[in-house]
């Protein structure tokens, strides 16, 4: 069984500004992927996208999606096709490579896709470490991966945040 490492931590805390430098520290020993946010032409937060560590993109989130049976968080059209082509694909790529698995976010607009819980799940049971980022809210399939005795959560906070790239490195040469 693989070691899990989660990162909780408020919006905007730097969660994947962490996820970024590890990843960058790591080089080609990690997979998966990190999302970012998507500004519109008046700097607001405007969606999200999904971007594998191996190049490909997607829009994942967009206050524009709309119709087509897409579910919506907020203000966001979810376009659960895209988080399985780019995000669950990464997962599995990384998985099959033996690179440390990153999935940068589980939150409520991933989970709304079946297959990236499988993904997310075949991961942490497999025999590569995996390092995400989760939800700091309660949901319930959130709640009992944080629970399982296999993964360990740590919570990034503005005091803690510039030093915990390095501390996820050691821990994941343990």
């Amino acid at each position: 069984m693989g070691r899990t490492l989660l990162l909780t931590g408020r919006p905007g805390v730097g969660k994947t500004t962490v996820i970024k430098k590890v990843v960058a520290a790591l080089g080609g020993q990690a997979g998966g992927f990190y999302t970012e946010e998507i500004r519109g032409a008046d700097g607001r937060r405007a969606g999200f996208r999904l971007v594998a560590l191996d190049g490909a993109e997607a829009v994942m989130a967009h206050v524009e999606l709309r119709g087509e049976g897409r579910p919506r968080v907020g203000r966001y059209g979810v376009d659960t096709g895209a988080i399985q082509q780019v995000g669950v694909e990464a997962l599995w790529r990384a998985m099959a490579a033996d690179r440390v698995v990153i999935a940068d976010e589980i939150g409520k607009m991933e989970l709304l896709c079946e297959p990236f819980k499988e993904a997310v799940n075949a991961a942490i049971e497999g025999r590569t470490a995996v390092l995400a980022t989760a939800m700091m809210g309660h949901h319930a399939w959130v709640d009992e991966l944080k629970s399982r005795p296999d993964v360990e959560t740590w919570q990034v906070r503005v005091s803690n945040r510039d030093r915990m790239a390095e501390r996820v490195l050691r821990h994941l040469k343990r």
